[in-house]
């Protein structure tokens, strides 16, 4: 079963959530595409963002999973609608030193309370660098 694409409205109202979240503007999160149970973020590496040797750290790297994840819900939330995350399972699978991340989240199941998410990030070469799996409670 397809589900109806998002309207510009809504669109608009998720560019809108990602500008008052203070630590996407921090880290500088980009919100690439959205779809209605889906959504893409990007993240360009930078050496504020580094562990030692250059490595880009995975806090960083779980922020930007986290956020594709919970944008993926939103898309499906009524306005004014709210989530937040109840667990999160990551997989880091490659070092990152450069270039642009892109994080793409898919809700695999919403229930009526809870969705379950899963987000894989890539390099800029299209190489799988990590995935995740993550639960959302839907609030109020």
């Amino acid at each position: 079963m397809s589900r109806p694409a998002l309207t510009p409205e809504e669109e608009s109202r998720l560019r809108e959530a990602l500008a008052r979240v203070p630590y996407a503007r921090l880290l500088r999160l980009e919100l690439i595409a959205a779809e209605r149970g889906a959504a893409t973020f990007a993240l360009d590496w930078r050496e504020e963002l580094t562990r030692m040797e250059g490595i880009l750290h995975g806090g960083a790297l779980v922020s930007l999973l986290d956020t594709a994840a919970a944008f993926a819900v939103l898309t499906l939330l009524p306005q004014g609608g709210r989530t937040v995350t109840v667990d999160f399972t990551v997989h880091f699978l490659r070092a990152v030193s450069s270039g642009r991340l892109e994080a793409r989240a898919r809700v695999l199941r919403e229930g009526r309370r809870v969705c379950v998410i899963t987000v894989e990030a890539t390099d800029q070469t299209g190489v799988l660098i990590a995935t995740a799996t993550t639960t959302y409670v839907k609030q109020g």
